[in-house]
């Protein structure tokens, strides 16, 4: 089942600029506190959902429509009442071998001492270039034949992830973290130009009005929320 359902979201996504990868509620579960715990059986088939850089052109609200399995969303900037995030993508995405998440335990030497670094995602093809959306649990489906798969660790020295770690927290909006490592792709200068524009002014960019609001505001960092392996 788990590989059925992952064919077919392929199947879905993929053409749309999106990759899919899966892991269970109890690898993720495993690598957070209990406040961030997600209440689901540990064997519980979840996917985490990235969007690459071709996304922008080809789908920038797909929707999805599984008719015959119950599925349950959560985006990446959604909280719960207390204002913690529902779900930490980047620990979601690293434990689904989507993409490694460098945090300060990966530095050997740290350079900051007590100053709090925020941990980054890096993709094995496109660097930074590309964004968690959040997670797609299937709480019917019970797959825990499913081996877990590690992310590839492609920033390998001490020096690099030193310094991926500083841009991102003290200069990303220069966007030079996300060259960190040799990429297959980018995104366009019209998508940088989107996200690098201030979102109530994004609309003129795409000839919308500005009541528009429910359309995505994301694309600068990976996700609104951070997570902790």
């Amino acid at each position: 089942m788990a590989a059925a359902v992952q064919q077919r979201l392929s199947e879905l996504l993929s053409p749309l600029g999106f990759q899919c990868e899966p892991f269970l509620i109890g690898w993720y579960n495993a690598v957070m506190q209990p406040s961030f715990h997600l209440q689901y059986p540990d064997d519980t088939l979840a996917f985490v959902v990235l969007s690459m850089p071709q996304m922008f052109e080809k789908a920038f609200k797909p929707f999805i429509n599984f008719s015959d399995q119950k599925i349950e969303a959560i985006h990446d900037f959604e909280m719960l009442p207390n204002r913690r995030p529902k779900v930490l993508v980047q620990s979601a995405a690293h434990v689904a071998g989507a993409a490694y998440y460098y945090q300060m335990k990966d530095v050997q030497k740290n350079p900051w001492g007590e100053k709090k670094m925020y941990g980054v995602c890096i993709h094995p093809r496109y660097g930074g270039w590309f964004a968690i959306r959040g997670v797609l649990i299937f709480p019917d489906v019970q797959a825990p034949s499913l081996e877990q798969k590690l992310p590839v660790d492609c920033v390998s020295t001490d020096e690099k992830k030193i310094q991926v770690l500083e841009r991102f927290n003290l200069h990303w909006r220069d966007w030079t973290y996300r060259d960190i490592i040799d990429v297959e792709e980018r995104y366009s200068e019209e998508q940088k130009q989107y996200f690098a524009t201030p979102p109530a002014e994004r609309f003129k960019l795409l000839g919308l009005k500005s009541d528009c609001s429910s359309m995505t505001s994301g694309g600068n960092q990976q996700s609104t929320t951070h997570g902790a392996l």
